[in-house]
Parts: structure tokens; C-alpha cells; sequence
């Protein structure tokens, strides 16, 4: 097959098209032109994204691509854009490859020499991220944590150090387990939210310390229902550590500085926090002027 404009070998493209998360209203007007005008639809679950495509009376025809056939999928896809036609890759919710299928298809076809194009929109990850009052210029997305206990502990202790914003998904029945591990392995006090059913009807975002956040798991059974995103805020920064430091033991010589000589102040002060002689001094020093 040719292209009519060029006269030379058609070449197909791949669309990697984002789908709603839970509300059909954020299907995005180029997503549905494209669904509708691909000659083929690659899908996580035909059945799932027929319900999609019936809703905006899209018509293209659908092929299965998950987990367990993706490899022999990859081959008879990039055959099918050989002869010139244009697909679509979606998942079941959400922006395809974040914890979905398609990562081997993607690598097949680029190494083939095929446009690989993106429809952006929804993604659970950052809509969470978004609304979880956690900070945002850097962050770390973990997708699912390993189901076994022992093991995702271990995953979360090598995780524990890390500044950046850690954003996992969970399902339900795993949420309270994996917030019991949170709590200890980073602390009761880290700051983290849950982002629950994101999109639909009963969304809900519940934000606090871990164990806070475990309390209300142990209690409140929507929290192991629906779709769940795990915000846990960032380990604490050297810089941060060294700041509080300081700050106690400034708060130490004031209160010292106000009753004795300066030398002896600091030498009392660097004795109750373990700061260094030297360095109490300077602080004290500092204060002092």
C-alpha cells in the first residue's frame, strides 16, 4: 500500500491514547477523534473499553493486548502498520505503560522505525499527586508496592531515605498492610494522603501522618474500597536536619546566655545537645552580638 499524497510505502502510526479514570466527561475531544478515526484499537481489556467506546459511538474494531499476549500482539501490530493503518493503544483507565501494559509494544515498534504518537490526559498518579497537599517539584512514582509483607518492606526501606515525594498505588485490600509498613519503616509522623476513587462519584482525599492515615484505615471501611494513590511526603533533607539542629541549640544558649558568662553558656549548651564545643560557642557568640 501506498500514501496517495507521496507515492511512497505508507507507513502507520501508533497512538498511545489516555482514557477517563473514573469520569467519562474527561475524555478528551482529540482522544475521541483519534479513537474513532484509528483503523484498529490495541486494548488492556476489549470488554472494558467497549463500554467506553459505546458510550461516545465509537465504532473501530478492537484487539486484545495485556499482560500474557503482549509480545505475540507486538508482532502482528507492527505487520498491521506495515500495510499503512494507523492504532490505537489504550488501558483500561488511565495513561497506557503507568503500571499497564504496552512498554514491549512501544519498544517493538520504535525499534521498527514507526511514529509513536501521544494523546495525553488522565493518569492517577498526578491527579492525586495534585490535590494531596504534598510537594510536587519533585517526585517519585512507585506504582504497586510487592504484595508480601517482607518484601515491601524491604522495597520501602530502600525508599525511606529518599527527599522526593513517594506516589504508590494500592489496592484496597492491601491498604491497611502497607500503611502498617509505612509506619514502620518511615515514621508515624511522615506526612501522606490517600486519594481515594479519583474522579468518580465518591472521591475522597484524606490527608495526614501515616498514622493518622493507619488509624482511619482501621476504622473506616471506604478505605478498602475503590481505587486507591498512597502520597507519602519525602525524608527530611540533611539540610533540614542541620536547621533544626540549630535552632535547639539556639534556643538552649538563650535561655543559658541570659544567667551565665558566654564561655560558660556554650560549654553547658554544647554538653545538654551534643553540639560540638566550637560550634556552641560561635552560635553563642553570634547571639550574643
Amino acid at each position: 500500500m501506498t500514501n496517495e499524497r507521496t507515492g511512497l510505502p505508507a507507513s502507520g502510526k501508533l497512538y498511545v491514547v489516555a482514557t477517563p479514570i473514573g469520569n467519562l466527561g474527561d475524555l478528551s475531544a482529540r482522544a475521541r477523534d483519534t479513537l474513532a478515526s484509528c483503523s484498529l484499537i490495541a486494548a488492556e481489556d476489549t470488554r472494558h473499553t467497549g463500554v467506553l467506546l459505546k458510550a461516545f459511538g465509537i465504532a473501530t474494531p478492537q484487539l486484545s493486548l495485556h499482560d500474557h499476549n503482549e509480545a505475540r500482539r507486538a508482532i502482528e501490530i507492527i505487520a498491521r502498520l506495515r500495510e499503512g493503518i494507523s492504532i490505537a493503544l489504550v488501558s483500561d483507565a488511565g495513561t497506557p505503560l503507568i503500571s499497564d501494559p504496552g512498554f514491549e509494544l512501544i519498544r517493538q515498534v520504535a525499534a521498527a522505525g514507526f511514529d509513536i504518537i501521544a494523546v495525553p490526559g488522565p493518569c492517577a498518579a498526578i491527579a492525586a499527586l495534585s490535590i494531596a497537599g504534598l510537594p510536587t517539584d519533585r517526585f517519585c512514582f512507585e506504582g504497586f508496592l510487592p504484595a508480601r509483607s517482607a518484601a515491601r518492606r524491604q522495597r520501602l526501606r530502600s525508599l525511606a531515605p529518599d527527599a522526593r515525594t513517594l506516589v504508590i498505588y494500592e489496592s484496597p485490600h492491601r491498604v491497611r498492610d502497607t500503611l502498617e509498613d509505612c509506619v514502620a519503616v518511615f515514621g508515624e509522623s511522615r506526612a501522606a494522603a490517600i486519594v481515594r476513587e479519583a474522579t468518580k462519584l465518591h472521591e475522597t482525599t484524606y490527608r495526614g501522618s501515616l498514622e493518622e492515615l493507619l488509624l482511619q484505615s482501621q476504622s473506616n471501611p471506604d478505605l478498602s474500597r475503590g481505587e486507591i494513590v498512597l502520597i507519602v511526603g519525602g525524608a527530611q533533607s540533611p539540610a533540614c536536619d542541620t536547621d533544626l539542629e540549630t535552632a535547639g541549640l539556639d534556643n538552649v544558649l538563650k535561655v543559658l546566655l541570659a544567667e551565665l558568662p558566654l564561655k560558660q553558656a556554650a560549654h553547658l549548651a554544647a554538653q545538654i545537645t551534643g553540639a560540638r564545643d566550637n560550634e556552641a560557642y560561635k552560635r553563642a557568640l553570634f547571639l550574643k552580638q
